[in-house]
């Protein structure tokens, strides 16, 4: 049975982003996440980080769209 749960140093292996920037993600409310335990760790549900990685998916395309790489840049 696969995690429910990861922690913030799986996502952001996951990511391959630094831990901090993974605890920014969760911290701003970009990528949501619990608090458990008594000292209050983060974790991150799959399918929450799934939903994220399939929104970033979305942004970019619309970014590239928005932005085509190498149009106009001889117009210059």
């Amino acid at each position: 049975m696969a995690q429910r749960f990861l922690q913030l140093a799986e996502v952001s292996e996951i990511l391959n982003i630094s831990s901090a920037q993974a605890y920014a993600l969760v911290r701003s409310g970009e990528l949501p996440a619990i608090k458990v335990g008594g000292r209050g760790q983060w974790r991150v549900e799959a399918t929450e980080l799934e939903n994220y990685i399939q929104r970033m998916y979305t942004e970019t395309r619309t970014f590239v769209k928005a932005h085509p790489f190498g149009v106009g840049a001889d117009e210059e």
